[in-house]
Order: structure tokens, then C-alpha cells, then sequence
């Protein structure tokens, strides 16, 4: 019983690889397709021309014999044509030659074959784009069809084959035309698919560049606005002389950092253009908060803002490094831009259960009940920090997306004039891998 499964295994292999004779990997969608149609259409009709030219040479029809070789040796022809790539001949080759055999066996034989015709008019639809070839093909085809069937039956050359080879030749046209029209059908569902599996791939891409950008623009803005609070105190003589010196130096720290803090931002977008995608490593939380904690050394000191640091022990993190950092920058960054001067904003993580917990606490103006529920919706409405600092509302749109891709949660409680308390939980990673490993750059 087990030779069963083998034979249909052996069968369908066969028939997989005679169907994508000539089909390559990236071949246009479209023409492979072409491809496989034409040799859809050949495989039959090799087997059953051979057999009718044997009966034919066996019945003494020797002229019908030739000319059912000669349309078996064409069906041949093709498959070793679309093998080594002769597309174009291939197709020429069929067609042209399948209208003057079947023109010519219908005329002088009058055995049905001009409804071969037929399926040789709507290969031709099929296979050519070029308006003026389909037309004059298809002129051609049906001046020879209407001329078979119009012309006097009586008119005979040759001894007319049995009526029930003509029914056989009109059956097995018909059934071509059939296949072929069904072919055609799933070709249009398979490209419909096709087009729109690149347009959910398409609309996928260009959501995950408009991340990107947001992302770029949120960690470009704070450093910016610094070093233009900067320069306007320059500007206006507020810095005595003999601290000017010192205050350029911090200037130079500040466009020294936001200079590689843009070249880590555009190696990691550019490296994700075609998506983000999320690779997961282990890694400890403390190195990647002092990078983070960087970005927001000069607006702390403006706002006077005190920086609490918690933990008892140090903790890994299973998850996308360079995505917890944008969540670590946003959160900070809100945290310290709705805070007022001389408060204090409190960072703390710990580990609980299988995940690594991360607690952002500040003083600030807080958030009401409304705001919390439009806080992760395109129809949050940004708002101004205390001292006149704009955000996107984007920030923590972005947060949410990276945090799920890390299977992570997200917890935020706020209360008007109290403040706010973020925690997010991640996959706790492997500790002892990572004690004593240098951590990776930003841009991976």
C-alpha cells in the first residue's frame, strides 16, 4: 500500500516540473505565468497528437500522421525553448505554426480542428500585450475559423476521418479552451494577491520610516533647543565674561554628543528603511540608562532638575537594545519636560518574576482621566512642557508599538498636579552573560 503515496509524490514532482519548465527565480510575475500556461496547454496536447499520428499511420492516413508528428515535435519545441530561455520564439513558433496545421487539417480534412483555433486565439490574448500583434493575430484566427466552417462541406480532398474523431478533436478543443480560461482566472487571483500583498508590504514600510523619522526628530529636538537657549543667553550678554569660556566648552560637549547621537540615529535608520524589525539580545539595563541619561544632562542642570537613580542589583533585559533606548528617551524625556524646575524625577528597576521592571516617576503637572485614555491614540493632542517645550504626541505611540514587539507591558498612572508613574515590563535576560560585557554601540 505504501507504494501508492510514493507514486503520487513521483507523479506530482513530475508535473511541478514540467509545468515551471523555463521558470526562474525572479522571473516578472506575469511572464512567468505566461510561461506556465503555454506549457499547460502543450502537456496534453503531446501525448494525444502522437497518439493520433500513430492511428493515423496504422489507418493509412499518412499525410494526418505528418502533420499530428509535426504539431507533437512543436510541443516539444516549446519546452526546450522556454528551458533555455527562447521565450519570445517559443510563443512565435506555436502559435503561427498551429494556425497553418490547423487551418490546413480543417480545410482539407475537415476533422474538427478548427476549434483548435479558438484556443490558439486566446493563447495569443493571453500571451501578447502589444495591441497591434493581438490584433492581428486574432483577425487572422478567426478569418481562418470562419473560413473552415462557411465553406462547402461537400468540397472534399482527402477521405474525411470518422465522425467520432471529429467529436474527440471538438471535445478536446473545448476542454483546452476551458483550461486555459480557468488558468487565466487563477492568474488574476494570484496576481490580485500578488499586488496586494506588496501593498500591505508597501504600507507597512512607509508606517515604519514614519517611526523612523519621528524617532530621529523627538532625540534631535531637545539637544537643539538646548543649544539654542544656549546661544540666546550668549546672545544677549546674560553669561559673564569669565564664564564664557566654560559655557563654550559645554557648547562644544553638546554639539560634540549631538553629533554622534545623529550618526548612531542614521546608521540604525538607515539599517531599518526596509522595517523595523526587532532582534532581541541580552543586555543590562544601568549601561543603557547612562547613555540615555546623556542625552538630558544640559536641560536637567537648566531646570535644575534632581535625578534619582534605584536599583539594589544590576538587571538584564531580553529584548531589541536600540528600541528600549527610544523608549527610554521618550519616557525620560516627558518625564523631565513636564516637570517643574527644581523637582525631581526618580528612575528605578528591578527584577519581578520573568520580567525586568523599569520605573520612570516624576512631580509634574500629571495627566487627567481623558488624556490617559487618548494617551496611545493618534487623537492625543501634544502638549507644552513647563518651560514652553513642545512635543509630538507621537512619542509614546512609539513606545507602545516597541514595547508589544518585546512583549512587553506598559502601565501608566498619572493625577493633575501630582505627577506621573511609568512602568514597563520586559523578558527578563540573562544576567550572568552579560556582567562583564562591554555594552553594544546604539547603532548596533
Amino acid at each position: 500500500m505504501a507504494i501508492f503515496p510514493t507514486l503520487y509524490r513521483f507523479a506530482k514532482r513530475t508535473w511541478h516540473y514540467i509545468v515551471n519548465v523555463g521558470v526562474y527565480e525572479g522571473m516578472p510575475f506575469i511572464e512567468s505565468r505566461r510561461t506556465k500556461l503555454l506549457n499547460l496547454i502543450t502537456i496534453p496536447c503531446i501525448p494525444f497528437m502522437f497518439y493520433f499520428g500513430c492511428l493515423n499511420v496504422y489507418q493509412g492516413r499518412y499525410l494526418l500522421s505528418i502533420v499530428n508528428f509535426t504539431t507533437t515535435s512543436i510541443g516539444i519545441a516549446v519546452f526546450f525553448l522556454h528551458q533555455s530561455r527562447r521565450y519570445v520564439t517559443a510563443r512565435f513558433q506555436m502559435i503561427i505554426l498551429s494556425i497553418l496545421l490547423y487551418t490546413f487539417t480543417g480545410v482539407y480534412f475537415h476533422n474538427g480542428s478548427e476549434y483548435f483555433l479558438l484556443n490558439i486565439l486566446i493563447v495569443s490574448i493571453l500571451v501578447y500585450d502589444h495591441k497591434w500583434i493581438v490584433t492581428g493575430l486574432s483577425m487572422l484566427i478567426i478569418t481562418a475559423f470562419l473560413f473552415i466552417i462557411f465553406m462547402p462541406q461537400d468540397k472534399v480532398w482527402a477521405d474525411p476521418v470518422p465522425t467520432q474523431r471529429v467529436w474527440v478533436n471538438v471535445g478536446m478543443a473545448i476542454s483546452f479552451i476551458a483550461v486555459a480560461l480557468a488558468y487565466f482566472k487563477y492568474i488574476q487571483s494570484d496576481y490580485q494577491k500578488e499586488i496586494e500583498h506588496q501593498r500591505q508590504a508597501l504600507a507597512n514600510m512607509n508606517k515604519d520610516k514614519e517611526k523612523l523619522f519621528s524617532i530621529v526628530a523627538h532625540d534631535i529636538r531637545s539637544p537643539l533647543a538646548t543649544l539654542e537657549v544656549l546661544l540666546e543667553m550668549f546672545q544677549k550678554g546674560e553669561y559673564p565674561e569669565k564664564e564664557m569660556v566654560e559655557a563654550a566648552a559645554a557648547l562644544h560637549q553638546k554639539v560634540s554628543q549631538l553629533g554622534g547621537t545623529l550618526d548612531n540615529l542614521l546608521r540604525w535608520s538607515t539599517k531599518s528603511m526596509k522595517g523595523i524589525q526587532t532582534q532581541p539580545q541580552d543586555f543590562l539595563i544601568d549601561p543603557l540608562l547612562n547613555e540615555v541619561i546623556g542625552f538630558f544632562q544640559m536641560i536637567l542642570q537648566q531646570k535644575n532638575i534632581q535625578l534619582l537613580i534605584e536599583h539594589q542589583e544590576p538587571v538584564a533585559v531580553y529584548a531589541d537594545r536600540d528600541q528600549v533606548s527610544v523608549i527610554l528617551r521618550n519616557v525620560l524625556s516627558n518625564a523631565i519636560k513636564f516637570s517643574p524646575a527644581g523637582s525631581q524625577v526618580k528612575v528605578a528597576f528591578f527584577q519581578q518574576d520573568d520580567l525586568a521592571i523599569i520605573e520612570v516617576m516624576d512631580h509634574g503637572q500629571g495627566m487627567s482621566s481623558k488624556q490617559l485614555k487618548s494617551l496611545f491614540t493618534f487623537n492625543s493632542t501634544p502638549s507644552y512642557g513647563t518651560h514652553g517645550e513642545r512635543g509630538s504626541g507621537l512619542g509614546l505611540m512609539l513606545c507602545i508599538e516597541f514595547i508589544k514587539s518585546n512583549n512587553g507591558t506598559i502601565d501608566i498612572q498619572s493625577k493633575v498636579d501630582q505627577g506621573t508613574r511609568i512602568r514597563i515590563g520586559l523578558p527578563k535576560g540573562n544576567l550572568m552573560a552579560k556582567m562583564n560585557a562591554s555594552p553594544p554601540a546604539l547603532s548596533n
